[in-house]
């Protein structure tokens, strides 16, 4: 099924979703109405990853979210030759109405013309105020009424709902383009046509290719084999919680590199973990750098070799993650809203001496710092230090209590944990322009 969202003023929502209703065995709509088009960006935001292609109403709501869509398909029907033709014949053979006494939004000139010749009318100088992209509805309206007010029209055409009630209101003769359901059907054909598109791409097979450098370049040398072994075990385990959320499988191939396999689809349904949060984690938890390639291809041989040839891409960035698509095209470095960055030094004296009586590396106090920031906060646990770095809570908890006992981070407060336990304690860290 197609997960449609349909977006637009009452009357046309339930107009689009009668005709939308004959394509249910393959369409799941769902429907979005709004009091004004300002609304539309909201609408979209929130609902944009349950929606696999976006049907608006017009070119007004469109405009509105077309920032918010991002690579997803949109359509919306145009105001045409054919929306046209219902209304100057209202407008002439039933009404009687002069066309150089009516003002026209939303239409091009050209497409008016064409209309006019093609029913046989003739307007010389018409009043049009065409429009591509979306225009704020107050100026819709102070044209019409301004034409209104000089006298030089009888009545008003407008392609918009809230326009056509606001000059019904002031007692201005008005008349609304519609579009009709043959267009509203033909968009739906459209949409099926992209729908079968989609879910190609979708059964496409995916192969993310991992590999981390400098292994042997760790901060903390593994004292032993029992060691090196755990950390490649913590390691796979980053990997595997990954793969789990792609519900994909994976193979190590070595101590330090790894392949997944998935679908293109459940690859490209998981924004809570996006491939760069694999990436700063590996590198959080190993003190090196890691990079990806991701590769789409109908078989898997040809989704490997996209694999590799990102991977080759990838490796001209640090800690970066390629993708090339199963046509070829090179998408990347990908990037992630927060992200983390740190490094190995400080040029703060006093919290370098305070760090040393702590027992905490500045490694170690730089990598908290970039966990906080990429979490987008201002306070930070001993439960996130551990997910984050591959710790467990106890040695997280450590590592804050030492912190704040020597005034690098304070305590500021506790959280009550939803299941059964001890509350947790929350830390901020104290602010230090020098520190990096």
């Amino acid at each position: 099924m197609i997960k449609v969202g349909i977006v637009g003023p009452k009357d046309s929502v339930d107009a689009m979703v009668a005709v939308g209703r004959e394509f249910s065995d393959h369409i799941l709509l769902t429907s979005f109405i709004y009091q004004g088009v300002e609304q539309v960006p909201t609408y979209v935001a929130e609902n944009d990853m349950e929606t696999d292609i976006w049907f608006f109403s017009g070119v007004a709501p469109y405009s509105m979210a077309k920032a918010h869509i991002g690579k997803k398909k949109a359509f919306y029907p145009q105001v045409n030759s054919s929306v046209l033709t219902k209304v100057l014949l209202e407008l002439v053979y039933r009404d009687g109405l002069s066309l150089d006494r009516v003002s026209f939004d939303t239409i091009s000139e050209a497409h008016f013309r064409e209309t006019l010749e093609e029913l046989g009318l003739h307007c010389e100088n018409p009043y049009l105020m065409p429009y591509k992209e979306f225009r704020q509805r107050s100026e819709l309206v102070a044209y019409h009424t301004r034409l209104i007010q000089e006298s030089k029209v009888d009545a008003c055409v407008t392609g918009t709902l809230f326009v056509t009630e606001e000059l019904k209101r002031q007692g201005i003769r008005v008349y609304r383009m519609g579009f009709t359901r043959f267009i509203f059907r033909e968009i739906f054909k459209q949409i099926l046509q992209e729908g079968e598109t989609l879910h190609f791409k979708r059964s496409q097979i995916a192969v993310q290719l991992i590999e981390v450098t400098d292994m042997e370049k760790l901060e903390n040398e593994p004292a032993n084999a029992y060691e090196l072994r755990r950390l490649d075990l913590k390691l796979q385990e980053l990997v595997l919680d990954y793969t789990e959320s792609i519900s994909g499988s994976f193979v190590a191939v070595g101590n330090s590199k790894f392949i997944i396999f998935s679908t293109r689809g459940s690859f490209e349904e998981n924004p809570e973990f996006h491939p760069t949060i694999l990436l700063e984690k590996i590198k959080l938890l190993t003190n090196s750098h890691a990079n990806m390639g991701i590769g789409f291809g109908v078989t898997a041989l040809s989704a490997e070799r996209n694999a590799q040839l990102a991977l080759g891409h990838a490796k001209n960035h640090r800690d970066a993650a390629i993708l090339v698509d199963h046509d070829g095209s090179i998408e990347g470095p990908l990037r992630q809203t927060n992200s983390i960055t740190y490094e190995y030094w400080t040029q703060d004296k006093e919290i370098s001496e305070n760090l040393k009586k702590a027992g905490v590396s500045i490694t170690t106090f730089n990598k908290i710092i970039s966990v906080q920031k990429a979490l987008g906060q201002k306070y930070i646990s001993a439960s996130m230090i551990a997910e984050w770095m591959g710790m467990t809570p106890r040695n997280a908890r450590r590592i804050l209590s030492d912190l704040a006992e020597h005034n690098i981070i304070e305590l500021i407060g506790e959280e009550t944990p939803t299941n059964r336990g001890r509350p947790r304690k929350i830390y901020r860290i104290l602010p230090s322009p020098q520190t990096t």
